[in-house]
């Protein structure tokens, strides 16, 4: 019989693990025997599951209890984990071990130890001297490495949702729509952004160059003048048009105070593109004076790391971009490993990027006008994010002074 039992444990059934496992199983046409099921009767109190999958071939098993293990389902004899050596760099041996962005742990040497870095889509590679082991993307895998393979020995811990509710990413734990009601997810996301702060976390903000059309910049230039925002991500984009903004007063060429087309402001961007080319860089231009507002100035003048990912329709593009994209996802690695919150608003691009790297446990928030950045998230695995469908330009002012009534 083609079959091994599989334990779920924790808030199962509020957390909807339960259903999803048992849907799982005969959607992909296997079928199940549940051996063992202790509900927890307090808000507290965890529940357990035990249960036979079988399937028709090893094969199709094995497909299924890949399915399984992502949503935090773990096999129930515990065997040591199996390990291959990589013949070579950037290539992986067969029957490799895929991350999620779940917590994972691996048994390996008679213990349970926990996957350092964890990130989607990545490897499992260990370290027999250390005895630790670290999540690899296949570009930095080396030959000889010794990395994860097959599903023995392999336990993740999705996110659950307790009993009760407490605070934005429950509250908002709903499919994605406008139908929202605007002002009181914004002030819960104010909240949650205000005890970050206070317990000594970090916040990175993911923004594309809506921020500036719309005329918010100045507001996040102040988030980070006073701290809110630890760590900056975006493109040539929102660096260009908020230079040429601080420039000109424009961006695309259109002023941003009066929402009129300037003569030849079409110009702008590229006018704003060489001023720092010739200052060297953007600190640079902040050091000679040539740029004394935006958001890059805040971030210069307040010592908050940038990163700007070059995309292949970029003009210029500025001095600071990083044009090479495995390098620029790199950079921000560095940075995603230390933050507790990131806000992401109105960049597609750039909010599917980051979030590809970011552990599940990150509190994450997606503002955009188009509800497919949010969907497009979610179906790239990063679940945990909470989708807020609204235009920029209303929801920074509105978040704005809730944090200042609040902090």
């Amino acid at each position: 019989m083609n079959a091994r039992e599989v334990e779920l444990s924790g808030h199962i059934i509020d957390s909807l693990i339960l259903p999803k496992v048992l849907d799982v199983i005969m959607d992909m046409g296997g079928d199940f025997k549940i051996l063992e099921f202790e509900i927890g009767k307090r808000k507290t109190d965890p529940s357990y599951a035990r249960i036979l999958v079988s399937a028709e071939t090893p094969s199709h098993l094995n497909e299924i209890l890949d399915e399984l293990s992502e949503i935090g389902a773990s096999i129930a004899e515990i065997k040591e984990v199996e390990l291959r050596a990589a013949e070579k760099d950037k290539v992986l041996p067969d029957g490799f071990y895929s991350t999620t962005n779940h917590p994972t742990f691996i048994f390996y040497e008679g213990e349970w130890r926990q996957v350092q870095d964890i990130e989607m889509d990545c490897m499992i590679v260990v370290d027999p001297k250390t005895k630790t082991a670290k999540c690899k993307p296949i570009g930095e895998i080396k030959k000889g490495d010794l990395v994860v393979v097959g599903r023995e020995g392999i336990r993740v811990s999705p996110p659950e949702r307790p009993r009760g509710k407490k605070g934005i990413f429950e509250f908002m734990g709903s499919a994605v729509s406008s139908e929202k009601p605007l002002i009181t997810t914004i002030k819960r996301i104010a909240s949650e952004i205000i005890t970050v702060k206070n317990n000594g976390g970090k916040i990175a903000l993911v923004a594309g160059p809506a921020v500036v059309h719309t005329g918010s910049a100045p507001i996040v230039a102040k988030m980070i003048r006073e701290g809110f925002i630890d760590v900056l991500f975006a493109g040539n984009a929102l660096a260009t048009h908020d230079i040429e903004n601080a420039l000109y007063g424009t961006s695309l060429g259109i002023c941003v105070k009066t929402g009129e087309s300037v003569s030849r402001g079409h110009h702008h961007h590229i006018y704003a593109i060489n001023e720092i080319n010739k200052a060297g860089s953007i600190k640079a231009a902040v050091e000679k004076g040539i740029l004394n507002e935006g958001i890059m100035y805040e971030c210069v003048k307040n010592n908050i790391p940038f990163v700007l990912a070059g995309s292949i329709r970029d003009d210029g593009p500025l001095p600071d971009v990083i044009t090479d994209v495995v390098k620029a996802q790199n950079e921000m690695r560095r940075y995603i490993r230390e933050v507790d919150m990131v806000l992401m608003i109105a960049t597609m691009l750039h909010s599917i990027a980051v979030g590809n790297l970011l552990p599940s446990h990150v509190k994450s928030i997606c503002v955009d006008i188009n509800p497919a950045a949010v969907t497009k998230l979610a179906d790239r695995g990063s679940s945990q994010v909470v989708g807020v469908v609204t235009d920029v330009g209303a929801f920074l002012p509105i978040l704005w002074d809730e944090i200042k009534k609040n902090k």
